[in-house]
């Protein structure tokens, strides 16, 4: 691959291919640490976040044009797109402002301006912001002399690090999303910026898919589904970020409850139970206090007894503490300690969202205390579990994610190297033998111990973070964990701490956005409704749904003094699966009419043949756990 190299000012500019979709385009980025390119793509994070931040840059000076004064703060590229944080003055910006903004970034794009980054002296960029812009002087002062970029395309400049495509023609459409307050900084306590979001994409085809993407998402928003389909609700008097479970949501997590424990049994866990409360000097001994303690709720004091107590923030602790309550040898292990346990974290009330983000929720946690030479097979005994959960749901396009150490951050992590190495060690070479299709990330363990994250695709193409896995040498430790070994010496355990589902309440409301609200079969709330054409069939009816429920499909009547059209259309908008309709002749064949979710008629069937129809359906979809 050529590289053309152009240095300016001290300053290296390397310009490799990169495809995006069918279109090939240059993509400006400096050499990796071993001195070699790396070819991205529109597929490829960073060549998206080279496109974004670009774009940034451009929706940057669109700003400075249409809105003569503004002070421009950051402008990173995002998940989806990218946002400038802007002082606007005595400027505003609304929904009504959009197009405006976006034909001007299109025009500036029109223009094929080269991106071009420059060296500059600490002093240089001083001088350009002094009396200017008072936020880019405070970010300049915090930066180092020699390590200082400009960015400059068409009249504009910008402080920046860099990671751009060659030039603004690359942009073909782009859509300003959102515009919302965002401190400086991040500070509440800083003045209140104007930060604009956009997204933008190197075809005007991409762009109406997207937009389509976005439309689908709001129908099947958990929400607004969960609303619909009457499975949770919230309420005020109760507190923000507390999910009430209605009756149908609370048989849906009933069932999926179930589903885990039977597994779990085969596979030699126990269950166990522990308080919503523990005093605060456990979470202490563990160490979560310590990191965790300010996203806790308040300890709960006891003045006569001198006593505190926090709402529990995990379940780990309290295992810990049930595996101390009796000696173990190593032929009693491992331990497989498991729990349906409700923790409870103080989320600020702007970070709340539906069931993803709560302060209150159940774990599907267990916790697995072994012998070293045990942990590689418990290890991928736990991937098989997960992965049987995802098939049984439908999720069946995910990579995973090994989240190790920073090794320039030591100061995050509690325990030694040794035990870190070990730990992450065992996690890799899990997911090598199990044949994961996996990346490491640096940075992203938890505090005590490595982790291996499943990121799973749901039908809109979104990528979520379900079942974890964690190896952990330290809680052992700090709870002085031991078992008598074959030495007749005591030695520590090691834990592993796992949850295939993470949280009922996330889990739920993926799912729930994955399905439509469409869910398996086996876990539908109702499976099938009964609907006479006249109130002259309801006794026939009736004896439909008894011998429906006396082999366990979860069915009701619908014999409301409706039309049969409403009441299918009423089906149809609570998702379920099956339509059975009954009328004279049904009752003289002793038959049953079934129609499908979705429209299609399966016709004439004697009930016998139904429940056959159904239990082959949960049969193909549940899959069986060995």
């Amino acid at each position: 691959m050529e590289v053309a190299r152009d240095i300016s000012e001290g300053f290296a500019r390397n310009v490799i291919s990169a495809k995006f979709n069918d279109d090939v385009v240059e993509t400006a980025t400096p050499l990796d640490e071993n001195g070699s390119l790396v070819l991205f793509t529109w597929n490829d994070d960073e060549g998206k976040k080279a496109f974004w931040h670009s774009s940034a840059h451009v929706l940057a000076q669109a700003l400075e044009e249409l809105y003569p004064g503004v002070k421009l703060w950051v402008g990173p590229a995002i998940e989806n797109g990218f946002y400038y944080d802007v002082d606007l003055g005595d400027n505003t910006i609304s929904e009504k402002d959009f197009k405006t903004i976006e034909s001007k970034m299109l025009e500036i794009a029109r223009g094929k301006h080269d991106f071009k980054m420059r060296a500059v002296s600490k002093q240089e960029a001083l001088a350009y912001y002094e009396n200017k812009n008072e936020y880019k002087v405070e970010l300049i002062e915090n930066l180092e002399d020699g390590t200082i970029t400009f960015c400059d395309h068409d009249t504009f400049t910008d402080l920046c690090r860099g990671g751009h495509i060659p030039n603004t023609g690359k942009i073909k459409a782009v859509k300003i999303m959102a515009v919302a307050g965002a401190y400086y900084k991040g500070d509440e306590n800083e003045k209140q910026l104007t930060r604009v979001y956009g997204i933008s994409f190197p075809k005007q085809k991409e762009l109406t898919e997207y937009l389509h993407l976005l439309e689908e998402a709001k129908k099947r928003d958990h929400r607004k589904l969960g609303k619909e389909l009457e499975l949770f609700t919230f309420s005020q008097k109760v507190g923000q970020g507390l999910p009430l479970w209605l009756p149908k949501g609370a048989a849906l997590r009933e069932r999926l409850e179930n589903f885990l424990k039977a597994a779990q049994k085969k596979a030699g866990y126990e269950m166990v139970v522990t308080p919503h409360i523990g005093q605060k000097e456990l979470y202490v001994t563990s160490g979560h206090y310590a990191k965790y303690g300010e996203d806790s709720f308040q300890p709960i004091s006891t003045p006569a007894e001198g006593e505190e107590f926090l709402l529990k923030p995990m379940n780990c602790p309290h295992h810990c503490e049930i595996y101390n309550t009796k000696p173990f040898s190593y032929k009693d292990l491992p331990k497989r300690y498991a729990e349906f346990g409700t923790v409870y974290r103080y989320e600020q009330s702007g970070e709340l969202h539906g069931l993803t983000r709560v302060r209150g929720f159940t774990q599907d946690d267990a916790h697995i205390f072994c012998t070293p030479d045990q942990l590689d097979q418990e290890f991928k005994e736990v991937i098989d579990l997960v992965l049987y959960v995802f098939g049984s749901l439908g999720f069946e396009d995910f990579t995973a994610q090994v989240s190790v150490r920073d090794p320039k951050q030591p100061e995050k992590y509690i325990g030694s190297s040794e035990n870190w190495d070990k730990a992450e060690k065992a996690i890799l070479n899990a997911a090598k033998d199990k044949g994961l299709d996996f990346v490491v990330e640096e940075g992203e363990a938890a505090f005590y111990g490595p982790k291996l994250d499943f990121m799973v695709k749901d039908a809109l193409g979104r990528k979520w973070q379900l079942g974890t896995i964690q190896v952990d040498y330290n809680l052992p430790e700090r709870f002085d964990l031991t078992y008598k070994g074959a030495d007749n010496e005591f030695h520590r355990p090691v834990m592993i701490h796992r949850a295939p589902f993470g949280s009922m309440e996330r889990f739920v409301a993926i799912l729930l956005e994955h399905t439509a609200g469409n869910f398996p079969l086996w876990l539908m709330p109702e499976q099938a409704v009964v609907i006479s054409i006249s109130e002259k069939y309801e006794k026939y009816a009736q004896k439909v749904l008894n011998l429906l429920e006396n082999n366990e499909i979860r069915a009701l009547a619908d014999d409301r003094n409706e039309t049969v059209g409403k009441k299918i259309r009423e089906a149809e908008l609570a998702k379920i699966p099956y339509m059975i309709i009954v009328g004279e002749e049904e009752k003289q064949n002793n038959k049953i009419n079934v129609r499908k979710h979705g429209g299609e008629e399966i016709g004439a069937l004697s009930v016998e043949e139904f429940v056959e129809h159904i239990n082959e359906e949960v049969d193909k979809s549940l899959k069986t756990f060995k």
